[in-house]
């Protein structure tokens, strides 16, 4: 999708802002010898952004409206390396909750809803942004936070909560302990509104089967504001994002090329009016497409495919480059198991070796299962993996985002 007229002029105003402001992408403009730009053409040629860049800005290098401006600081959720600090303006929180808002309305939430907030608060974008558009709707806002699983149910069922919203782990945790409690005549929830991580087809199912309700993917990241930028519609075809927001591009993750609509790569994002730390193509290293045509429910807002992985997910074992969505998709065609997997990559005796752990039932032979599946794989993917079988519940789940794929090669 081309960049129109009127963005490449919202992009002249931000580059201007950069420039003006000194800040740590404006100088690179600046050495780039680049202060504005007249054409598509133009446009993608401008450098990209990357973490490093934002990381190299730490504390306060990317703000970029002046100091008395900036009502709000968020960082990004990385565990590793120097955190990146996002400033925000009000003007920045005021457009973020509208987008929110949107997110809420497309998948049919209203003023009437009670929306319980399970993400945590904080210096994370989650809570807060989940809050921020639910307020904006004026619909009631249940300010959980992470964790105490009691008392997320308690106050589920005395206040007759009617959208989640959650990380898909701590939706499916939430789902499997409401069904040991033998509550869901107690439950009043409708929806659920999901980000943070990429969940398989089989978790969604599963989820949406045992709550009894309409699942939500929510796309954001915290240097581009945060959750809500991006969601799917009830035709479920891909997520509309709101481009008088945001302009997003899919470029090729080697050559850094643009790729024609339909085919997959990697998001690039470039922020049209945010004011306290505007972003000029930044590289997210999130994997998916834009789909063409008009999406059934006749939104304008264009619409990218489901989050596939990260390019830095990539895993490489004996010279295969391996993705973890690859073996999520092999793991999905048995219907044997459950949604819960886990990957563990290890190198012994001079050769890697890769080791899933899947879950089942009783009723199955857990010997001719994980043969089953170890063949699957080497037949899709190249090599043969040791695959172990375990009861439903035995693999760790998670109250934020579950680590499904652990490489000890490099502890």
């Amino acid at each position: 999708m081309q960049i129109t007229e009127k963005q490449l002029a919202q992009v002249n105003d931000r580059i201007s802002a950069l420039i003006a402001s000194n800040s740590f992408y404006g100088k690179k403009l600046e050495e780039a010898g680049i202060t504005r730009v007249d054409s598509p053409e133009d446009f993608i040629k401008l450098p990209f952004s990357e973490k490093k860049d934002l990381r190299d800005a730490y504390p306060l290098g990317l703000m970029t409206a002046p100091e008395e401006e900036i009502v709000r600081i968020h960082s990004s959720s990385g565990t590793t390396g120097t955190p990146v600090i996002i400033p925000y303006t009000a003007k920045d929180v005021d457009d973020w909750g509208e987008m929110f808002k949107r997110c809420y309305e497309v998948a049919g939430i209203t003023n009437k809803d009670r929306i319980q907030i399970t993400p945590g608060y904080g210096l994370w974008t989650a809570g807060i942004g989940f809050q921020n558009g639910c307020e904006k709707l004026g619909a009631m806002a249940i300010p959980m936070g992470p964790g105490n699983t009691e008392k997320q149910l308690e106050m589920m069922q005395a206040l007759k909560s009617t959208v989640l919203c959650s990380t898909s782990s701590y939706a499916l945790l939430l789902a499997e302990e409401i069904e040991k409690r033998g509550i869901k005549d107690k439950i009043h929830l409708k929806k659920g509104v999901i980000g943070s991580e990429r969940w398989s087809d089989k978790m969604r199912e599963r989820i949406s089967t045992e709550l009894g309700i309409e699942l939500y993917d929510i796309y954001g990241l915290t240097e581009i504001y945060g959750p809500g930028i991006g969601i799917n519609c009830e035709h479920n075809t891909g997520m509309h994002y709101w481009d008088d927001y945001i302009y997003l591009e899919i470029i090729d993750p080697v050559t850094g090329e643009p790729v024609p609509d339909g085919e997959m790569g990697e998001i690039v994002i470039t922020t049209l009016v945010k004011e306290g730390a505007p972003l000029i193509r930044y590289r997210t290293h999130d994997l998916s497409k834009i789909i063409p045509g008009t999406c059934p429910c006749a939104r304008s807002y264009p619409r990218i495919g489901t989050i596939m992985g990260r390019t830095d997910d990539m895993m490489k074992i004996k010279g295969v480059n391996v993705f973890p969505s690859q073996i999520e998709e092999i793991l999905g065609t048995f219907e044997e198991i459950s949604s819960e997997y886990q990957i563990r990559i290890s190198h012994l005796e001079g050769k890697d070796t890769m080791r899933i752990y899947v879950e089942t039932n009783g009723t199955v032979d857990f010997n001719d299962l994980a043969r089953r599946i170890a063949e699957k794989v080497k037949s899709r993917i190249g090599f043969t993996p040791i695959v172990k079988v375990v009861e439903i519940g035995v693999l760790p789940r998670s109250m934020k985002k579950t680590a499904r794929v652990i490489d000890e090669r490099f502890d």
